[in-house]
């Protein structure tokens, strides 16, 4: 059953719980220079009547249902897992030649330069697989990430509200 991530806001203290989940169960080496596929962000929008609107947002791979980091990769290392959508890779045959990143309109791809390939989220595909949840929804105190089958999220029309929230911040990467 496919699956999607879920963001509410309102909820999001921006204490990057989730930021220590992902690094945990990856085991990235924020020391050694990584960077954790997972941010965290505090916003400050200026409204019209001159107070602010502060957002707290945590932000990931949005493994997109027309994933361009896919088409993108000239050797193959990124794919969809048929089992619960998520945009996965297998950095195996990486030439880092960075291409995957580029195209992502997010920035989820990184570069590592312990071995110069790309990774990236891989939505915790096999926790999910087994029952369980990801890392980053694991660990997030205040219910502000999930990780709900895709059907369930349709139906929320959740949808609509992250994708005017991503717009309205213009945190679309520019290429």
């Amino acid at each position: 059953m496919k699956h999607v991530f879920t963001f509410d806001p309102d909820k999001c203290c921006a204490c990057s719980a989730c930021v220590i989940g992902c690094t945990d169960q990856n085991d990235i080496d924020l020391a050694g220079g990584e960077q954790c596929f997972r941010k965290t962000y505090d916003v400050e929008i200026p409204l019209q009547d001159g107070d602010v609107y502060y957002a707290y947002l945590s932000t990931a791979c949005m493994h997109c249902k027309d994933a361009p980091c896919i088409t993108a990769c000239p050797v193959g290392c990124i794919s969809k897992d048929p089992d619960t959508g998520f945009t996965i890779y297998d950095n195996t045959a990486c030439i880092g030649c960075k291409s995957c990143a580029m195209a992502c309109p997010f920035g989820a791809p990184r570069y590592r330069k312990e071995d110069g390939k790309m990774v990236k989220c891989d939505g915790c595909y096999m926790r999910v697989k087994n029952g369980m949840k990801p890392a980053c929804v694991r660990a997030c105190s205040f219910g502000a990430i999930d990780c709900v089958p895709e059907d369930e999220y349709l139906a929320s029309g959740s949808n609509k509200a992250c994708n005017a929230l991503i717009d309205q911040l213009n945190l679309r990467k520019k290429i």
